[in-house]
């Protein structure tokens, strides 16, 4: 294990060539202690060749090459594994297509030892979008009642202690990630999001929120779909039965 004392941001990519170039740029003007690492799921855009090139030439850039669309879930379960191996503090994720601002990553990582109800540290900072402060640009009526409809779903079968449980923008600490068996782990794709915070509510972790505002994706094409939520749910339903 390398000692590293900052933060790890992991960003889960397929097909993002028009997004992550600025977004790493971005990434770095807001936290520029952070380091990137790009789980690229084989791209044919070029992508995971962009990243490669990006990291050859800064060290602060790192790579996780895939041979295939395997899912958001492994994605970010690839992250995470990453960032215990290596020693980092905190693994931020977030998504590649500025949907999650870098601008609120300061509030992310700056949380963690003093968001906690009696100011102390924290496991998990979410950026939520259901708290004081927080919304979402851009979505149509039927995905803003999907979404909350999930999340009211979530919190009352797994009872976890968030408004947001859906939304992929957190900052985890690294070592409470270390009692989570992520072979256990049944989500492949958005259920994720969902699946780990009731691993880590389990495990004893503290959570805590900090408004965002969510802005739908303007470049690219969005991976969620209606078999992906029906998924989510029936995953959901099955976390709840087995508690």
């Amino acid at each position: 294990m390398s000692a590293r004392g900052n933060p790890l941001v992991a960003v889960a990519t397929y097909n993002e060539i028009e997004n992550l170039p600025r977004l790493v740029d971005e990434i770095f003007h807001y936290v520029p202690e952070a380091e990137v690492l790009v789980i690229d799921d084989n791209s044919p855009d070029g992508t995971g060749r962009w990243a490669a090139q990006r990291a050859a030439e800064d060290p602060r850039v790192h790579c996780i090459h895939r041979a295939a669309k395997l899912g958001l879930g492994t994605a970010t379960i690839a992250g995470m594994r990453y960032a215990i191996t290596e020693g980092y503090p905190y693994v931020i994720t977030m998504d590649a297509d500025f949907s999650h601002h870098p601008k609120y990553l300061p509030a992310l990582v700056g949380g963690m030892e003093s968001a906690g109800p009696d100011g102390g540290p924290v496991d998990v900072m979410i950026g939520s979008r259901y708290v004081s402060g927080g919304g979402v640009e851009g979505w149509p009526l039927r995905r803003h009642l999907m979404s909350r409809g999930v999340n009211l779903y979530a919190r009352l079968l797994l009872r976890l202690p968030a408004r947001d449980c859906s939304g992929a923008f957190r900052c985890y600490r690294a070592e409470t990630l270390r009692r989570i068996d992520f072979d256990r782990i049944r989500s492949r794709g958005y259920s994720f999001q969902e699946e780990i915070l009731w691993h880590l509510r389990r495990a004893g972790a503290r959570f805590a929120e900090t408004p965002i505002l969510f802005v739908d994706r303007r470049a690219g094409i969005s991976k969620i779909n209606l078999r992906e939520a029906l998924g989510a749910l029936w995953i959901i339903f099955r976390l709840a039965l087995s508690r």
